[in-house]
């Protein structure tokens, strides 16, 4: 800023005049204008200084920053900002609601902001409508997902509804503020911040942490935005909050971001580089929920199985990561850090009658010591996801997913072989760049050979800033990708009805959740191989061979006797609690003074 007080004349004019008939009007017009600019320029110039004398120093912003960048796991962040009180970053018993979109991972997200905001004295409050006055919200936050057009568009409606109602709401209270989290705020800061005033915070999946100054900085009336990505954060040391139904079951994320590099994906543009959470914390996290009676616990990650801890100098080595056969990466192999299946090994022992499931995986993180690892421990959740996104190894290649159609077969077959009994689930999409006839017909071709039983099927959607976007062109009609579609979800069906008819005459270990949505007579729960089952409220024997009955609670482990099925859902009978030690040695038919009853097949 030097230079600017320093600001020399633009003209200098010299003391011997030459005869005023000689002298053009266009320069002195010139000359003129020149003086002004300077005027002007000077006094912008002064007022920025004035502005920036009173506001915060750089040294605001650096203050209490250690000399090393790098931050234990159990280390405390510093969260003080000099220029702001800490009564300003204070919740006041405001109330917060929370809306979640999208994935497991912007549930998690959730958690982390609401444990974040609640340690600055912020109250959750499931009141939204504006005719409880006393309970409505003082801070909306959505949680967002960019990942397909659909999904952004249904937040731009739910942005004008809001908005409708805090322009209504009462003079006499705390104005309402509205924040966008997640994704979306990544993905779209500038059109959020700029259409029509819709938002006041806007946080990218890296800046929860900051949410309380930037709540803070919003109730002056301004506008504010972080959107950074980090190379590091991991949450580590944030333990979330937990809401989960009836207390069940939970989501704890092991990582964060990917580094595929997908043509169609956005997520590395929107959750940044993998970085892996300490294995300490994640255990920590487990343990804190057996304790609290959480029977499943579920691994979450936009690539959970590429986990590689890192935070310990005992993890550093030179092995390389271990892929699936037949795949490869668009980066360099890495090397050394604790992988997936040292986590899934620790986490699986720390309580038995815990299920352990983990979504969502790549194909190419599957070697066999992690399939090994799934066939051996009862605990771990016989169910993986094995996403495909096509049947034909030309689209694939244009995807950049770095494997063939017979490199993913193969390895579906080696899955089949280690664990006989598992049950595979996948993603597809229809319709993506270039997508030929003959292409289709190898993805439907594809989910008949594999057989799953849970699928998730989705049209093409171009997103900006990825591959596609730069490299390719969506050349596939819009109608043609919906009728594409609707044959993959057919064929999707019949399968997942061929394999699901297969587990009629067997006992099932299901997980109970609660009562059926659609009858309060009947209850419904989940199979390790991830399958709801829908069966009769009523009394069950504690055990197989034992006379005493007991009602059926959510949480419990209950064995249940398949009578009938569909491409959703199985229906059976209860017959007795159960639990996961005990799985092997109960799996059996119903004693004779039960005798086995024929139920209708019916849609869930």
């Amino acid at each position: 800023m030097e230079y600017l007080r320093t600001l020399k004349p633009i003209f200098t004019v010299t003391q011997h005049w030459p005869p005023l008939s000689r002298i053009q009007a266009r320069y002195c017009s010139k000359l003129a204008s020149a003086v002004d600019t300077v005027r002007e320029k000077k006094k912008t110039v002064d007022k920025f200084k004035s502005r920036l004398s009173s506001g915060p120093s750089f040294q605001d912003f650096i203050k209490g920053l250690p000399a090393n960048r790098s931050r234990a796991a159990d280390e405390e962040p510093s969260e003080k900002h000099d220029y702001l009180s800490e009564g300003l970053l204070m919740g006041n018993s405001r109330k917060v609601y929370f809306e979640t979109y999208g994935c497991q991972m912007n549930v998690n997200d959730t958690e982390i902001a609401w444990s974040i905001l609640q340690k600055k004295g912020y109250q959750r409050t499931a009141h939204l409508s504006e005719m409880c006055v006393y309970l409505q919200a003082d801070v909306v936050l959505l949680v967002t997902c960019s990942v397909r057009e659909k999904a952004e568009q249904t937040i731009w409606n739910r942005l004008q509804q809001l908005t409708a109602m805090k322009r209504k709401r009462l003079k006499t209270h705390t104005p309402m503020k509205i924040g966008i989290l997640g994704c979306m705020a990544e993905r779209l800061k500038m059109e959020l911040l700029a259409r029509e005033k819709l938002v006041d915070v806007l946080a990218g999946p890296d800046a929860y942490r900051d949410l309380p100054r930037l709540l803070a900085v919003a109730d002056g009336g301004q506008q504010v935005c972080n959107v950074l990505l980090s190379l590091e954060e991991t949450y580590a040391d944030v333990m979330p909050v937990h809401h989960a139904p009836r207390g069940h079951s939970a989501f704890v994320s092991i990582m964060r971001g990917c580094d595929n590099m997908c043509s169609y994906c956005i997520v590395p543009f929107t959750r940044g580089r993998e970085r892996s959470r300490p294995v300490c914390s994640i255990l920590e996290e487990v343990r804190m929920l057996s304790d609290q009676g959480v029977k499943e616990v579920t691994l979450l990650g936009q690539n959970v199985n590429s986990y590689r801890d890192m935070s310990e100098e005992q993890f550093f080595g030179s092995d390389a990561t271990k892929l699936s056969r037949g795949f490869k990466t668009i980066y360099q192999t890495k090397r050394g850090g604790l992988r997936f299946s040292d986590l899934l090994d620790q986490v699986s022992r720390i309580d038995p009658d815990v299920r352990i499931r983990f979504t969502s995986p790549h194909p190419k993180d599957f070697p066999d010591e992690v399939l090994h690892l799934i066939a051996e421990r009862r605990n771990i959740c016989k169910q993986i996801h094995l996403p495909a996104q096509s049947g034909s190894s030309r689209v694939l290649k244009a995807m950049r997913r770095g494997y063939t159609r017979e490199a993913y077969l193969d390895l579906v077959r080696n899955i089949k072989q280690i664990i006989p009994d598992v049950s595979l689930s996948s993603d597809f999409i229809s319709g993506f760049c270039g997508e030929t006839e003959d292409d289709h017909q190898q993805t439907l071709s594809l989910i008949r050979e594999v057989g799953y039983n849970v699928g998730f099927l989705f049209a093409y959607s171009m997103r900006k800033k990825t591959h596609a976007f730069h490299r390719l062109q969506d050349d596939i009609p819009v109608e043609v990708k919906q009728r594409r579609l609707e044959e993959c979800i057919t064929v999707f069906r019949e399968e997942a009805e061929r394999v699901n008819a297969a587990l009629i005459g067997s006992t099932q270990l299901v997980l109970v959740e609660g009562e059926s949505k659609r009858s309060a007579e009947d209850l419904c729960g989940r199979t390790d191989g991830n399958m709801k089952v829908i069966f009769p409220k009523e009394d069950v024997h504690v055990q197989p061979t034992a006379f005493s009955t007991v009602p059926i609670s959510a949480g419990d482990y209950v064995l249940v006797k398949i009578l009938s099925a569909n491409s959703q859902s199985l229906r059976g009978r209860a017959l007795s609690l159960n639990s996961l030690r005990a799985r092997e040695v109960h799996c059996r038919t119903p004693p004779e003074d039960q005798p086995d009853e024929h139920v209708v097949q019916t849609q869930p």
